[in-house]
């Protein structure tokens, strides 16, 4: 094989559940309380039905353009080829350092788990075995990648079940010795609590949930039969990731009243209070913090091999274009780029580091990459809005693509909408409060962005490209 050609050895079952996985994890079984708290059942489930129906249109605009040019660099590739090579080269050095900053944040949350068994270890020792382990899992082969995460998700997906199973089985009564029924939903001020400003809130709690979605248009470049696979994966995931999500937060909200205190007290720490244990302790399972314990375990690590994976292909397919070195552009004769990975790898390692020497610089790597997954979301969108237009502009009919996201142009425009309302509304009372400390550490995904795009532009000379020169090439 070339020396830097990618295998193509990912499954249709690996793609579902890489998808699967990436969105379900911490964001449902932590904070998803917090969000009843904040807005209500009422709230909660306007949000996230508000951001699952963005989050598919962002998916089938990405399985249009995924299907018709499968590439590791998804949509940093698109927007280079079908917008503006400054902002294909803004959006993959931002998603790179968005994953590798968030390895980091996992390897550090895989020790703060570990303890809850083992306090008296010291917690880098857990956090350098979970990092080695993930190097070592993407080091292997992207098979080894694949399988790791079909497992992982498989964990997360049957847990949702049997919480689902037995949260219904509780409300009803049958559990748990008494039945709630709906009576929550019309407790004090529920089911809305707070208004509009706060069901806006919580659309950012639910934003985040649902991020990595997109890592399904970065697993193209290295599936069997993308043309199938990733058409399937779509239309599995949405559904499933809906389900999941709605119905987790109609149990929680059911169960337990927007204004307990145990809502807000969830964090990786303190898994006693997260809503999957207290409604698993309800129907009287004993041992639900240890078990939901290592469920919270599987999804970081689940999230660190996903972010290991994401970053290593993006930096490799940034290399493939010339927007980065071209030593990481190299594969082994197993199709892994070695260099890529090794670099993601020491960037993570770093980043880890400074959690245990210097909270503060911690504190701003971590949310300097806060807000990427919505403007890599953003990309996505403008890129499929670009694409279909410069399809039909160089005489193409929409039939002849293999897989075509449907309600064009809507679908995009409406993502691209709801992503900027996310992105705005990530901290509004810093901005009622004149706050301006809290505004720079919300929003300062953004400047680094515009940093990235405006380089490029200027020493490049890019500009928009035109409908007609588009590249289309396959």
């Amino acid at each position: 094989m070339a020396q830097n050609e990618m295998k193509r050895e990912l499954k249709t079952r690996h793609l579902s559940m890489i998808a699967l996985g990436g969105s379900i994890g911490t964001g449902l079984f932590v904070t998803s309380g917090s969000a009843i708290a904040k807005a209500g059942p009422g709230g909660a489930l306007l949000a996230y039905c508000g951001i699952g129906i963005m989050v598919f249109f962002l998916m089938t605009s990405l399985g249009e353009m995924a299907t018709y040019l499968p590439v590791s660099g998804s949509f940093s590739t698109y927007a280079t080829r079908f917008v503006d090579p400054a902002l294909g080269f803004a959006l993959g050095w931002n998603y790179w350092f968005n994953w590798a900053i968030t390895l980091a944040v996992d390897v550090s949350t895989a020790a703060i788990v570990m303890q809850f068994w083992l306090p008296d270890i010291p917690g880098w020792i857990f956090s350098s075995v979970a990092l080695f382990l993930i190097f070592l899992i993407n080091l292997i082969s992207v098979k080894s990648f694949g399988e790791t995460e079909y497992w992982f998700a498989l964990i997360k997906v049957v847990t949702v079940f049997i919480f689902l199973a037995i949260g219904l089985l509780t409300i009803l009564g049958i559990m748990g010795g008494h039945r709630t029924g709906l009576s929550n939903f019309t407790y004090h001020k529920a089911p809305f609590v707070g208004g509009m400003p706060m069901i806006l809130s919580v659309f950012v709690v639910a934003g985040f949930s649902f991020q990595g979605t997109e890592l399904i248009g970065i697993t193209a470049g290295e599936s069997k039969t993308p043309e199938k696979s990733i058409p399937k994966a779509i239309k599995q995931v949405f559904w499933r990731i809906l389900l999941f999500y709605i119905l987790s937060i109609f149990v929680i909200a059911c169960l337990i009243p927007y204004d307990s205190h145990s809502l807000l007290g969830a964090s990786e720490s303190n898994i006693a209070v997260s809503p999957f244990t207290l409604v698993f302790k309800r129907a009287g399972l004993a041992s639900a913090a240890s078990i939901m314990n290592a469920v919270i375990l599987t999804s970081v690590l689940s999230a660190a091999n996903s972010g290991m994976y994401a970053s290593t292909r993006m930096l490799w397919a940034m290399a493939e274009q010339g927007f980065a070195s071209k030593i990481f552009a190299k594969t082994n004769n197993r199709g892994i780029p070695i260099a890529a990975l090794i670099g993601t790898t020491i960037v993570g390692a770093l980043t880890f580091v400074t959690s245990i020497f210097g909270d503060r610089i911690y504190l701003f790597l971590v949310a300097a990459s806060g807000l990427t997954g919505f403007i890599a979301w953003l990309g996505i969108a403008v890129s499929h809005y670009r694409f279909r237009r410069a399809f039909k502009a160089q005489g193409h009919e929409v039939s002849e693509l293999k897989y075509h996201a449907r309600w064009f142009p809507f679908g995009p425009i409406f993502a691209l909408f709801l992503c900027v309302l996310v992105i705005v509304g990530q901290d509004i009372q810093a901005f009622k409060n004149f706050d301006w400390t809290a505004i720079g550490v919300s929003y300062m995904s953004i400047p680094l962005f515009i940093v990235l795009f405006t380089y490029y532009k200027i020493k490049h000379k890019t500009k928009l490209i035109p409908l007609e020169e588009v590249d289309l090439k396959k």
